[in-house]
């Protein structure tokens, strides 16, 4: 009696209701079909697209914080979406991943088929070989088994693989067949592992490597550790044990301008003046660093990324004493290489000192407005404002070079109220009013901006690209096709049916039955 109540209470199962199991085994055929692979292919492409329009974090800080500054509203939103690190981010790493697992899931099953397939033996030939679209006959003298012999010879020779017994014994079988291009499924197999090895390797990378910038002045000399880098991305398997022991120093750094068209200038070449040691104890070399020709340096690859121009300038305070001096980079704003920039004096007595402005690499007043008329630095000029104050340097907040603090500074004015601006050229100094000191310009030099990088996985990656290639020649070039001869004794003769069969569609069948046939016929005795 229980036994029937207990039936009785459990749910009864709906008519296409799926259990979990069900659901599960539906949720990993869908995952793993080649629709949804090509699918997931199409979004990781899609969601590269705004690491290569918007500035990234690991490869272009100051482009980054260049951006924010000009678009404050947008910024938010996109620190909330990750856009500014979208290779690091969680969902474009959801879908890297789901990509994998699909490609995987697609390629172990066609790979357990191919091999099914590989291994068996061509088939039969079919009862009506002239109802295939290609087929051809013909008449000869010689007997049965003697031509069917001939024809796996010939057949052997193009390199086609025979059924086993076919044409050996007529009374079992009067026709041979014959098939060839098995291999062109092997390289669609090829393509889509090739794509599962790039994106393994592009995993590597990412885990175990590394990527840093680092801005350096001409002359400047670079170390590489961790505390040299302005910016530093490293993978979540990074070691710092594994970061090459190597010191550079930019020598010089020279671009050559063509202009274009009237007024419009571009860069012909680029090239940094490298010396470099290996490690402390390697002797000293020199290369010449250009872009996409990158230093290598063991497991490490050193690229030319960028540049610009760095004032040198010397602020003194109200006593006398040197506050700052040195080259201060300005980050180019435009194609004219307009750059703007910010100078802060610390030190300064009895007030802080900081200057923010424009630097004009070729300066021309045109109608009243400062503009730069190419990039070169053919007559470079500084154009700041200048304020003072507490400039925020001594709270032990960290702060950006590029920014300056001017919450709780004053603007410094002139007499009239307007803002006290330093127009100076190299070689000219700039009495600061009230007493507060003077800036002296004496000169520019360039900056390179320089990009650091170790890629593990760099190698399995260029392997995956070989084995796209590979693959892809592979299934474009190979045609598999199938070939049947059969032969039956007439009262006037041999009667012989050939048939061909392209399988890839579309393929040139008829050239090659024509080929069979007229070498099987001249191979005939006379």
């Amino acid at each position: 009696m229980s036994t029937e109540t207990e039936t009785e209470r459990q749910p009864e199962r709906r008519s296409g209701e799926l259990t979990l199991r069900e659901l599960l085994r539906w949720t990993w055929r869908q995952l793993t079909s080649m629709r949804t692979a090509l699918v997931l292919l199409l979004l990781l492409a899609l969601a590269a697209v705004p690491g290569s329009v918007i500035p990234q974090e690991s490869v272009d800080s100051l482009g980054v914080t260049r951006w924010k500054e000009q678009h404050p509203d947008l910024t938010p939103i996109y620190e909330k979406l990750d856009l500014f690190s979208v290779f690091d981010s969680a969902w474009f790493s959801a879908i890297y991943i789901l990509l994998m697992i699909s490609l995987v899931g697609c390629f172990v099953p066609r790979t357990r088929v191919y091999w099914r397939a590989l291994r068996a033996e061509p088939p039969p030939a079919p009862r009506h070989l002239t109802r295939l679209p290609d087929h051809a006959a013909y008449r000869t003298d010689e007997e049965v088994d003697e031509h069917l012999a001939r024809a796996r010879a010939v057949l052997k020779g193009r390199g086609y693989r025979l059924r086993s017994g076919d044409g050996a014994d007529v009374g079992a079988d009067d026709a041979v067949s014959a098939e060839r291009g098995k291999l062109r499924e092997a390289g669609n197999l090829v393509f889509h592992m090739s794509v599962l090895v790039v994106l393994v390797g592009f995993a590597i990378g990412g885990l175990f490597g590394y990527q840093g910038g680092v801005v350096l002045v001409e002359g400047s000399t670079f170390s590489n550790s961790l505390t040299q880098y302005d910016d530093f991305a490293p993978g979540s398997l990074f070691r710092a044990e594994q970061m090459e022991p190597f010191s550079f120093t930019v020598d010089e750094f020279d671009v050559d301008w063509l202009e274009s068209q009237p007024g419009t200038w571009m860069a012909q070449s680029f090239n940094a003046g490298l010396h470099y040691r290996e490690s402390p104890d390697a002797a000293e070399q020199t290369y010449d660093l250009r872009v996409n020709h990158p230093l290598s340096i063991g497991d490490t690859e050193i690229f030319l990324i960028g540049h610009g121009y760095a004032p040198v300038v010397t602020v003194r305070d109200g006593n006398g004493d040197v506050a700052y001096s040195g080259p201060t980079v300005f980050l180019p704003q435009d194609a004219s290489f307009l750059s703007f920039g910010v100078i802060k004096a610390p030190s300064a007595e009895p007030e802080q000192i900081g200057f923010e402005g424009l630097f004009y690499p070729t300066f021309v007043n045109l109608d009243g407005d400062p503009v730069t008329v190419m990039p070169d630095d053919q007559n470079p000029t500084l154009s700041m404002l200048v304020y003072t104050g507490d400039l925020g340097l001594d709270s032990g907040t960290p702060q950006s070079v590029y920014v300056l603090d001017k919450s709780n500074a004053e603007q410094l004015k002139q007499p009239d109220g307007k803002p006290f601006r330093v127009d100076i050229q190299p070689g000219q100094t700039v009495e600061l009013p009230d007493g507060l000191g003077s800036i002296e310009f004496e000169g520019v030099k360039p900056w390179t901006r320089i990009q650091v990088s170790q890629t593990p996985g760099i190698r399995i990656t260029l392997a995956g690209v070989v084995l796209a290639l590979v693959g892809l020649l592979g299934s474009l070039f190979i045609r598999p096709r199938r070939i049947w001869v059969r032969a039956r004794r007439e009262d006037e003769g041999t009667m012989v049916e050939v048939a061909a069969l392209d399988r890839s569609g579309g393929g040139d069948g008829a050239d090659v039955l024509d080929e069979i046939v007229a070498e099987l016929r001249r191979t005939e005795k006379v």
